[in-house]
């Protein structure tokens, strides 16, 4: 039972987190194309580690990370008052290049030459 709801504070605190980012005025969050890749709560809800990736690289990532700490109090006190629970868990950010990753794999997934499955058919007729 408690895991459920673990999950359910997680996902709540995501989502007021994608809203309050975008409330910020630190150019160094707001000019990043900055994304919540996973939130992580500790079972006693004393931490709360956010993931962040940006898609213009790593190191876009690490300022907007240094931004959001810089900021972290006022976060904090947002999520307090958007979230109805007793403790509100102290943020720790940390930056991922996770979209930067993905976006690697799929130019290479679009670069191989991959035929249609009839083509391939007929090829395999013809040998």
């Amino acid at each position: 039972m408690a895991g459920h709801r673990i999950e359910r504070i997680t996902e709540d605190i995501k989502r007021e987190l994608t809203a309050i980012f975008r409330e910020l005025k630190d150019p160094r969050v707001t000019e990043a194309f900055v994304s919540i890749i996973r939130v992580e709560v500790t079972n006693d809800l004393s931490y709360c580690t956010v993931y962040i990736s940006a898609i213009e690289g790593m190191e876009r990532a690490k300022e907007a990370v240094k931004g959001l700490k810089s900021a972290s109090g006022y976060i904090r006190r947002e999520l307090g008052a958007r979230l109805k629970i007793r403790h509100i868990p102290e943020l720790i950010f940390k930056s991922t290049d996770s979209i930067e990753y993905s976006a690697n794999i799929s130019r290479i997934l679009n670069g191989l030459d991959i035929k249609d499955d009839k083509e391939n058919e007929e090829q395999l007729d013809e040998e």
